[in-house]
């Protein structure tokens, strides 16, 4: 086994009230995964990211359970699961994956999600973060430029389906 499920109650749970553009009645809370959101994590990266540069079963089950890393999720009573986002600790930590489902998509979520991981690994004793994305992922670029990262050079064919990717870095001050 390559590691362990976070243990419920890890971290602090952050509610979030909804954007008019999601449901306006809805409060998302960020929260750590627990092992029975797995089928559904996994279908929403099915979703949000062609063949290709979505993970296998076997690779996201991997990085969920990986020492070191931890996986929040963006959840809500009345819809279930909206978002999200895996990250490693280290000294520069490490965002394997962020998703939110269409419906969420520019409601904050996302901003949630990644702000939530970025305050764990800067707590954590990280003091940068990276990430990759598609170079042809024109929305996920603006996304993470306006949250602070830079593009800090180009890794041909990252993507078993041979796309290239942008390597980007933030600094956690």
């Amino acid at each position: 086994m390559l590691g362990h499920y976070p243990d419920e109650g890890t971290a602090a749970v952050l509610e979030l009230p909804a954007s008019p553009a999601y449901n306006c009645a809805v409060t998302f809370v960020i929260r750590d995964f627990q092992p029975e959101d797995f089928e559904t994590l996994w279908r929403m990266d099915q979703e949000c990211f062609p063949p290709g540069i979505a993970y296998s079963k076997q690779e996201l089950k991997a990085y969920v359970r990986h020492r070191g890393v931890f996986t929040l999720v963006a959840a809500d009573a009345k819809d279930g699961i909206g978002g999200f986002i895996v990250a490693h600790e280290g000294p520069t930590g490490h965002i394997i994956t962020i998703d939110v489902i269409a419906a969420a998509r520019r409601s904050g979520v996302g901003s949630r999600l990644l702000q939530a991981a970025e305050e764990r690994l800067r707590s954590g004793g990280s003091r940068a973060v990276g990430l990759e994305t598609a170079v042809d992922n024109l929305a996920a670029l603006a996304f993470y430029k306006r949250h602070g990262y830079s593009v800090v050079r180009t890794w041909p064919r990252y993507y078993s389906n041979g796309v290239d990717a942008l390597v980007m870095k933030k600094a956690l001050l």
